[in-house]
C-alpha cells in the first residue's frame, strides 16, 4: 500500500510540475508579445508568423536577468522545448540551439497537443479565473479539526457552483472532475488527508495560477506542497506563525531600523503561505527576521533589506483632494519583473504603500512607502480597498501606470 501511494504522489508531482512548465512558458509567451520579440519574420521570401530568434531570446533573456548566462538560458528554453511548449517553425532541430533559427509557441500556430492531462490542467485554470474574477462565497476562512484555513471552500458548496456556473451538469461529474483536479495537483484537502469528496470536507487549491513565474523555476524537478498565496504583488506574512507575540522589524537600505511588518517578495524556492499577518502595532523585537531574496539563491542566508512603515496618522480622501493640501501627483510606469512589481498596499480609502522592495521594479520607477494609491491604469481607486487595488494589478497586465500622491518634502 505504501507503495501504491508513493506511486501516485509522484505522478501527482510529476503532473504538477509539466503544469508549472506550461503556466511559465504561457507568462513568457505573453512577454514575448509585448516586447515584440515575437513577430513576423520573412527568410528565403518566406514568411513565418509569430516566431522569434534562439539568438535573440537568450540575448533577452540575460537582459531581462532571467538567465544567469547563456548556456542557462539554453537549458531554460530547451524545457519549453521538452515538453512541446515551443518547437522550431520547420520542426527540424530537436534541441534549442543558440543560433538564428526561428523557433515559435506551439499557442501561436495551434499545434499545441491537447491531450487529457493538458485539458484537466486548462480547465483547472479556467475555473480558478472564473473563481477570482467574481464574487463568491466558496473561498473564506474556514475551520475544519481546530484548524483555521485560508481560502478554503467546501466540497459539497464548490460542486454546487460547478453546476451552476455550467462546467458539470450531474454531482457525479462534479464529483469526478474534481478528483482529476487533486489527482492533477490543483487543489488539496486542507491537511493533504483526503481525496476529494462530494461532503463537508474542506479543500484549497494548491496552484496561483496567476503568480509570476521565474523562469529558472523550470530547473527545478520539485514542487512545494504549500499553496501559493492570492494577496498582493508581493507577501506580506508572518515569519513565525506558531509564536502570536512574534514581531517584526524591517532594516530599510539606510540600515535605520524601523518597526513594520516581515516582506520578501514570493518565489519558488519559499512559496508565501496563505496564512498572510497583516500587522497595524507590531512590538519590538530584539532581532529582525531573516528574509529571502529570491534573485540571490542563497535562500536565508541573505537578508533582504526592504523598506516597510505605517502611516503617521489616517489620511482622508478629502484631506487629499482639498485645495491647497500639501500634497503632490506623480504617475509611475512600473513593468513588473518574473518575480512581480515589489510593492505592498494597504489601507482602505485611500490606500498607501506600506513597503517597497528596493531592488524591484517599483522602487526603480520612483515608488515610495506611505505615498497614497490614486489610480491604477487609469481607473481610480480612490475610493476602494488595498484587496481591489491588488486584485486590479495581479489580474491586469505586467506593466502598470499608477497615480500616486505623496507630501509635499517628504
Amino acid at each position: 500500500m505504501e507503495e501504491i501511494g508513493n506511486a501516485v504522489q509522484k505522478k501527482t508531482a510529476d503532473l504538477e510540475h509539466v503544469a508549472e512548465v506550461l503556466i511559465t512558458g504561457e507568462q513568457l509567451r505573453l512577454r514575448l508579445h509585448e516586447e515584440k520579440v515575437i513577430k513576423d519574420r520573412r527568410y528565403h521570401l518566406r514568411t513565418y508568423p509569430n516566431c522569434f530568434v534562439a539568438k535573440e531570446l537568450i540575448d533577452w533573456l540575460l537582459d531581462h536577468k532571467d538567465a544567469a548566462d547563456r548556456n542557462m538560458a539554453i537549458k531554460l528554453v530547451q524545457k519549453l522545448l521538452d515538453h512541446s511548449v515551443i518547437h522550431h517553425v520547420c520542426d527540424e532541430h530537436k534541441e534549442f540551439k543558440d543560433a538564428k533559427l526561428f523557433y515559435r509557441f506551439r499557442k501561436d500556430d495551434g499545434t499545441f497537443p491537447l491531450d487529457s492531462e493538458v485539458k484537466v490542467f486548462t480547465r483547472g485554470q479556467r475555473i480558478y479565473d472564473k473563481l477570482m474574477t467574481t464574487e463568491n462565497y466558496l473561498m473564506q476562512t474556514r475551520e475544519e479539526e481546530g484548524m483555521k484555513y485560508q481560502r478554503a471552500f467546501v466540497a459539497s458548496e464548490f460542486v454546487n457552483w460547478l453546476i451552476q456556473e455550467g462546467e458539470v451538469a450531474l454531482r457525479s461529474e462534479g464529483e469526478q472532475l474534481c478528483c482529476r483536479l487533486l489527482e492533477h495537483g490543483i487543489i488539496q484537502h486542507v491537511a493533504n488527508k483526503h481525496h476529494f469528496v462530494d461532503g463537508n470536507l474542506l479543500y484549497q487549491f494548491r496552484m496561483n495560477f496567476r503568480r509570476r513565474r521565474r523562469l529558472v523555476e523550470l530547473l527545478n524537478e520539485s514542487v512545494s506542497l504549500a499553496p501559493d498565496s492570492h494577496e498582493s504583488p508581493f507577501c506580506l506574512r508572518k515569519q513565525n506563525p506558531d509564536n502570536p507575540n512574534t514581531s517584526f522589524l524591517s532594516v530599510s537600505p539606510t540600515k535605520e531600523i524601523k518597526i513594520g511588518s516581515a516582506v520578501r517578495r514570493c518565489s519558488m524556492s519559499s512559496s508565501c503561505a496563505s496564512s498572510g499577518y497583516y500587522s497595524s502595532s507590531p512590538a519590538p523585537s530584539s532581532s529582525p527576521p531573516l528574509l529571502s531574496n529570491p534573485k540571490s539563491g542563497k535562500g536565508c542566508d541573505h537578508v533582504e533589506l526592504l523598506t516597510v512603515q505605517f502611516l503617521k496618522r489616517p489620511v482622508t480622501t478629502e484631506e487629499l483632494l482639498a485645495p491647497g493640501a500639501p500634497y503632490t501627483k506623480k504617475t509611475l510606469t512600473i513593468v513588473g519583473d518574473a518575480v512581480g512589481w515589489g510593492f505592498v498596499v494597504r489601507g482602505n480609502k485611500p490606500c498607501h504603500i506600506q513597503a517597497v522592495d528596493p531592488s524591484g521594479p517599483a522602487a526603480v520607477a520612483g515608488m515610495k512607502v506611505r505615498q497614497f494609491v490614486v489610480s491604477v491604469n487609469g481607473l481610480n481607486v480612490l475610493h476602494v480597498d488595498y484587496r481591489t487595488v491588488s486584485n486590479l494589478i495581479l489580474t491586469g497586465q505586467r506593466t502598470i501606470v499608477m497615480e500616486v500622491m505623496e507630501e509635499i518634502n517628504f
